[in-house]
């Protein structure tokens, strides 16, 4: 049985994580509003795999960047949340709207410990996390697929389809561009 007290991170994790969250606060978040090429740098210097064209908002908060991964012109608007405790592949031509929130993590509640759980969030090419939306962990947005304003998906979505409600429920075929 593990302690629910020791902590799941190695000590040079948790060093990686308290010098990013330094970096984050100071560089990253006072960088001028159109700076994309100085944060992708910054992401990039703490392992995040990102795309030259790929525009990252100042305010957007990000755990754990090195699992972290986004495509040719992908955009993360402001106060989005990459909760990046597992790997989060987020593709081409994808938008992330502002407040949005993707969270690669969660806990075992089968166990007493309630061991963390490091999940992976795929956000497949074309799609769409509109503003203030939450994807959990395990789930892959289809391509082309839209998770609406608000919207709450907690099991994948299909490609090509839009997405609406908490939980987000299909509502009509997106057509394809």
């Amino acid at each position: 049985m593990t302690d629910r007290a020791s902590s799941p991170y190695q000590t040079s994790e948790r060093i990686r994580r308290v010098v990013w969250s330094l970096v984050q606060a100071t560089l990253f978040a006072n960088s001028f509003h159109n700076w994309y090429g100085v944060r992708r740098m910054l992401l990039r210097s703490f392992g995040a795999r990102v795309a030259g064209s790929a525009r990252i908002r100042r305010s957007v908060r990000i755990e754990i960047p090195w699992n972290l991964s986004i495509g040719s012109d992908s955009s993360v608007g402001d106060r989005a949340t990459l909760y990046c405790l597992g790997p989060v592949n987020i593709g081409a031509r994808v938008t992330i709207s502002q407040g949005a929130h993707l969270c690669a993590g969660t806990h075992d509640y089968r166990t007493p410990a309630m061991q963390l759980r490091r999940s992976t969030i795929i956000i497949d090419d074309d799609a769409w996390v509109a503003a203030d939306a939450f994807v959990g962990p395990d789930v892959t947005v289809g391509a082309g697929a839209i998770l609406g304003a608000r919207g709450v998906a907690l099991q994948s979505l299909e490609c090509w389809t839009i997405y609406l409600g908490n939980p987000a429920v299909a509502v009509k075929p997106r057509p394809r561009l």
